[in-house]
C-alpha cells in the first residue's frame, strides 16, 4: 500500500525585527490581501503579521506532543510510504524507546522531519486524522494538521514501524556526525615542492615552503600558488589562508630568479616574467573565496603589496613589511599602485612604494595594510581560532558576499595589474635595475 502526502511548501522571508523568521505558504487559495502570511520564531513559540499588526503568539509547534521543541520552516516534499504484507511491525516497547531517543537528540533534524515524526506519532497512537481542518491563517497548526492527514489510512502499527525506523536513522546520523566533528583530519593536497597546501575545518591552508630561502618566492613558487588557488577556489573549503613556514612570511621575489641569465637571454626574461606576474596576481584578484593572510614573520616586496588583495590581514606583532622597489631599480605591483593610496592614503603609500619605508606590525595595523596584530607568542592559537569560526559560516554567503565588496573593482585591478607588468618588464631591462640587483649579489657574498 502506498500513500502520498500532500506537499506543502515553506517559504524564508527576512525580517528587520526578528532573527529567524518564515512565511508559510500553503497549497490553498491565496491569502486575503489585508494579511501577510508571515510566520516568526521566538524562543519555543511561533508568531503572525497580519498587516499592519506586531507579532502575536502562536501555539508552539512540538516535534512530539509531550515536549515542546524549536522548529524552522523549510520546504516538505512528498513522502512516499512502502507498506507491504511482509513489514515487520514494532513491539510497544520498540515505540516508546524511539520516543525517548527522540528527546535525547542533540541536533535539531530540521522542519520536515520534525512534522514527519509528529504526523507518524499522531496515526501511531490515534488513527488516521481526525481534527478538524485549522483555518487558512493558523499556519502552524495547518502545517501540522496536513502531516497527519497526508498519512491517510497508513494503519497505526505501520505508522509505529515508520516512526522507530526514522528515530533509529537519526540516532545513527547523529552518531557518525559526532565522530567526525571530534576528529576532523587534515588532508594534505597535491605533489607540491615549494608549498604546503592542506585542508582542514573548512579551511584551506596554503603555506609557502621554502623557510631555508625565507621562503622567497621562485619562478616554481610562483606556479605551484596559482596551481593551489585554482584548486582551493574549487574545493569544498570556506575560506582560503596563505600563511608562511618558520621565520619568514616570505622575503619577496627572489632576485636568484635573475641570476645566470645571459645577456641574449635578457628580453625574453622579462617578458616571461611580466607574463607570469600579471597571471599570478590575476589569480589574488579573481579568488572566489574569502582569502586570509597569516602573517608569521616579516614580509618583504611581493608579499606585502598582494596584501591589498587579501580580505583579511593578521599579523604577529614580529611581522615587518617592506616594500624595497626603488632601491632595487624596480616599480610597485600586486595593484599596490591602486589599492595601497586607497588604504592608507596616498602620502602614506608614498613613503612606503616611493622610499622604501619598513612598518612595523603595529604601523601596518595603524595604517590600515593590517586588520588585526597579535602577541607573538599566543599568534597561531589565537588567529586559528578565529578562523575555524569563520569557517562555520555559510560558505556560499561568504563568496557572493565577497563578489559583491570585490566584483565592482575587478576591471580595475587587472587593468591596473597589467599596466604595472608593463612598466617592471621596462624596468627589470633597465641599467637602474641591473646595477641595483648587481649591487644586491655583492652585498650578499660579502655576507
Amino acid at each position: 500500500m502506498e500513500d502520498q502526502v500532500q506537499s506543502v511548501q515553506l517559504v524564508k522571508y527576512k525580517v528587520n525585527d526578528c532573527r529567524r523568521a518564515w512565511a508559510f505558504v500553503m497549497d490553498f487559495v491565496a491569502s486575503p490581501p489585508s494579511v501577510t502570511p508571515l510566520a516568526s520564531f521566538f524562543g519555543e513559540s511561533w508568531g503572525f503579521y497580519p498587516a499592519g499588526v506586531r507579532c502575536q503568539t502562536l501555539t508552539t509547534l512540538p516535534w512530539v506532543p509531550v515536549q515542546q521543541k524549536q522548529v524552522q520552516a523549510v520546504c516538505i516534499p512528498s513522502i512516499h510510504l512502502h507498506m507491504t504484507a511482509a513489514t515487520m511491525q514494532v513491539s510497544q516497547q520498540d515505540f516508546e524507546k524511539a520516543q525517548e531517543q527522540v528527546k535525547l537528540l542533540k541536533k535539531d533534524p530540521g522542519n520536515e522531519t520534525k512534522l514527519k515524526l509528529y504526523a507518524l506519532f499522531k496515526q501511531a497512537t490515534e488513527g488516521p486524522c481526525n481534527s478538524p481542518k485549522p483555518g487558512m491563517l493558523d499556519f502552524v497548526k495547518k502545517a501540522k494538521w496536513d502531516a497527519w492527514n497526508s498519512l491517510g489510512n497508513l494503519s497505526q502499527d505501520n505508522a509505529r514501524q515508520k516512526y522507530t525506523e526514522l528515530v533509529s536513522s537519526l540516532v545513527s546520523a547523529e552518531s557518525a556526525d559526532l565522530k567526525t566533528d571530534a576528529s576532523p583530519e587534515e588532508t594534505r593536497h597535491g605533489d607540491y615542492e615549494t608549498i604546503l597546501v592542506t585542508t582542514k575545518s573548512s579551511i584551506t591552508k596554503i603555506m609557502f615552503n621554502r623557510p631555508e630561502k625565507k621562503n622567497a618566492i621562485s619562478h616554481k613558487m610562483y606556479r605551484e600558488i596559482m596551481k593551489a588557488l585554482e584548486e582551493a577556489g574549487k574545493d569544498d573549503s570556506t575560506i582560503a589562508v596563505i600563511t608562511g613556514n618558520g621565520d619568514y612570511y616570505s622575503s619577496g621575489n627572489d632576485l636568484n630568479n635573475f641570476a645566470n641569465i645571459q645577456p641574449s637571454e635578457m628580453e625574453k626574461m622579462a617578458k616571461d616574467g611580466a607574463v607570469l606576474l600579471k597571471e599570478f596576481v590575476g589569480h589574488f584578484i579573481d579568488f572566489p573565496k574569502p582569502l586570509i593572510a597569516v602573517v608569521n614573520g616579516p614580509a618583504v616586496g611581493i608579499c606585502v603589496t598582494l596584501l591589498g588583495l587579501c580580505d583579511i590581514v593578521y599579523a604577529s606583532d614580529r611581522a615587518t613589511f617592506h616594500s624595497p622597489f626603488s632601491e632595487l631599480g624596480q616599480s610597485p605591483e600586486g595593484c599596490s599602485s591602486y589599492l595601497f593610496p586607497k588604504i592608507m592614503g596616498l602620502a602614506r603609500a608614498n613613503e612606503i612604494l616611493l622610499f622604501n619605508k619598513k612598518l612595523t606590525a603595529a604601523e601596518a595595523c595603524a595604517w590600515g595594510l593590517v586588520t588585526e596584530v597579535f602577541p607573538d607568542s599566543t599568534f597561531q592559537k589565537e588567529v586559528w581560532a578565529r578562523l575555524e569560526a569563520y569557517a562555520s559560516l555559510p560558505k556560499n554567503s561568504l563568496a557572493v558576499s565577497k563578489q559583491l565588496l570585490r566584483g565592482m573593482e575587478k576591471e580595475k585591478l587587472h587593468a591596473v595589474n597589467s599596466k604595472e607588468c608593463e612598466v617592471l618588464q621596462e624596468r627589470w631591462l633597465s641599467d637602474e635595475c641591473m646595477n641595483a640587483i648587481v649591487s644586491f649579489f655583492q652585498k650578499k657574498a660579502k655576507l
